[in-house]
């Protein structure tokens, strides 16, 4: 709106200002002790020192790439086991399983070889912390996927009667008394087929 103005702020802040007034114009030079990610010293954001919290994501480093393959490969597996496709969500389960275990206890790319030195995501100092919720997490997906996709094949298997007689029924009144072949129990009311 027009009619209101905004608050002053310092122009310290905004690297796009103008000097004030009466102030010389001064060489440009990069900021040091911003929030910007940079310590003044000519380093990166990518880098991890002092006090300015964990590094970023590294994609070359195949432990953390495998904590976030495990993580998605875990909801993905989880969302075709909740929708019904066991064999997609069993395959992206054991691989999420395989990519988190491979996180938690793999070793870095820049292993140093010296004994007693850690491994693992341990070995990535304060960037471990995201890896290793990416890791838990996607091994806890691929444990709830792997579940969904064997109870799926297990009540197929159960009442593998009832599957093929619904499959083969070429009627709807076929189908119907297909439900004869079920308990008269949750299962039962959850699997029949419908009038």
């Amino acid at each position: 709106m027009p009619d209101r103005r905004q608050p002053d702020s310092p122009t310290d802040d905004n690297p796009f200002a103008a000097p004030p007034e009466g102030r010389p114009d001064q060489p440009w030079q990069p900021r040091s002790g911003g929030d910007d990610g940079r310590n003044g010293d000519g380093n990166g954001p990518g880098d991890s020192g002092g006090d300015r919290g964990p590094a970023r994501w590294d994609p070359t480093d195949p432990i953390q790439r495998r904590a976030r393959y495990a993580l998605l490969a875990g909801m993905w597996g989880l969302f075709f086991g909740i929708f019904l496709v066991p064999s997609v969500g069993l395959l992206l389960g054991a691989l999420a399983l395989y990519w988190g275990i491979s996180a938690l206890r793999g070793k870095p790319a820049a292993a140093t070889g010296e004994p007693g030195a850690p491994e693992g995501l341990d070995a990535l100092g304060p960037a471990a912390r995201p890896q290793r919720t990416a890791a838990v997490s996607g091994l806890v997906t691929a444990s709830l996927a792997i579940l969904l996709a064997m109870g799926t094949y297990a009540m197929q298997l159960a009442y593998k009667d009832f599957y093929v007689c619904r499959d083969d029924a070429l009627t709807k009144t076929a189908e119907l008394q297909c439900n004869t072949l079920l308990p008269n129990d949750f299962v039962g009311k959850v699997l029949k087929v419908p009038q």
